[in-house]
C-alpha cells in the first residue's frame, strides 16, 4: 500500500470508529429490544445495526469501489483490491449486559490481507490501531507484547469456555489451560488489545468469524505477536475455520502450538 493510501486510509479509518463510538454511547446502559438471530440465535440490537449501516453508507459515499464484510448484513463486492471489515459491536452480550469491555472493530484489506486494523472501545476511550508494517498503538502510545516465553508464566485469556463446541475443542483447551499460570475469561476483542499492550500472553478462541479478527492482526502483530489458527496458519478470509490463537512472541506461540497438536 502506498504511503498516500496508506495515510488516506488510516484517517478513514479513524473516521469510521468515531462514528461508531458515538452511535455505541448513545445506546449504552439504555432499555434495548434484544432480538435473536435467526441462523445462530446470537443476539443482536438496534446498536449494531445502526452501527453497521452508518459505516456501510460512509463507505460508499466515500469508497464506492471498495469491498465490504460485515456481521449484521450481506458481504459487498468483497473481491475489491481494498475491503473494508466491520464488526460493529464485537461482544453483543458484553454491551447489553452494561459491561465497557465491547467494541467496535474495523479493519481494511488490501487483496484479502489486513493492513489497517482497529479495535475501538469507546466508554474507556482505547483505541488500539495497527498499520502494516508501522507498528500499533493505544491512543498515540506505541504497543509492546510480554517478554513472558514461558508457558508457566504465561496468562492465558479466552472469552468463554462456551465458544469451544467439540470434544477435541474442549481437550486443547484444557491442555493449555493446565500449564499456564492463570486462566481468565471474558473481554471479547478488548483482551487482544490487552495482549497486544503486554497485560495478557496468551488468547485460545474458536467459534469466530472473520470479522472478529482481521482488525486484531495488525494491531498483534505490529506489537510483537503472533497470530494463527490453531495450527499455525496465517488467517485469511478463505481460510479461516473459527479458530484463533494469539501469543505474545514467537517462542511461546510455538510452545502452545506443540500442547495442543
Amino acid at each position: 500500500m502506498e504511503k498516500a493510501f496508506r495515510d488516506e486510509f488510516f484517517l478513514a479509518g479513524i473516521q469510521l470508529a468515531e462514528l461508531a463510538s458515538d452511535i455505541s454511547r448513545d445506546y449504552f446502559r439504555k432499555p434495548l429490544n434484544i432480538e435473536s438471530k435467526t441462523y445462530d440465535h446470537s443476539p443482536v440490537s438496534i446498536a449494531d445495526k445502526k452501527i453497521e449501516k452508518s459505516l456501510r453508507s460512509w463507505i460508499k459515499n466515500n469508497y464506492p469501489s471498495h469491498g465490504i464484510i460485515g456481521e449484521e448484513y450481506l458481504d459487498q463486492n468483497k473481491n475489491a483490491k481494498y475491503t473494508w471489515v466491520i464488526d460493529p459491536i464485537d461482544g453483543t452480550v458484553a454491551f447489553l449486559c452494561g459491561k465497557p469491555t465491547f467494541t467496535t472493530l474495523i479493519s481494511l484489506l488490501e487483496n484479502d490481507l489486513p493492513q489497517i486494523g482497529i479495535i475501538d472501545q469507546p466508554i474507556l476511550e482505547d483505541r488500539f490501531v495497527g498499520v502494516n508494517g508501522h507498528g500499533a498503538w493505544l491512543n498515540g502510545k506505541k504497543l509492546v507484547t510480554s517478554d513472558i516465553k514461558l508457558l508457566t508464566d504465561a496468562r492465558l485469556n479466552a472469552t468463554t469456555p462456551y465458544m469451544f463446541k467439540t470434544d477435541i475443542e474442549q481437550q486443547k483447551f484444557s491442555l493449555l489451560k493446565e500449564q499456564v499460570k492463570l486462566t481468565s475469561f471474558g473481554g471479547d476483542a478488548y483482551s487482544y488489545g490487552l495482549l497486544a499492550s503486554g497485560h495478557i500472553d496468551l488468547i485460545m478462541e474458536a467459534d469466530l468469524h472473520f470479522y472478529d479478527v482481521a482488525a486484531l492482526i495488525p494491531v498483534i502483530e505490529e506489537s510483537g505477536g503472533i497470530i494463527t489458527d490453531w495450527n499455525g496458519n496465517k488467517i485469511t478470509w478463505e481460510s479461516f475455520r473459527g479458530q484463533c490463537l494469539a501469543s505474545a512472541n514467537q517462542k511461546l506461540h510455538e510452545a502452545t502450538l506443540r500442547i495442543i497438536a
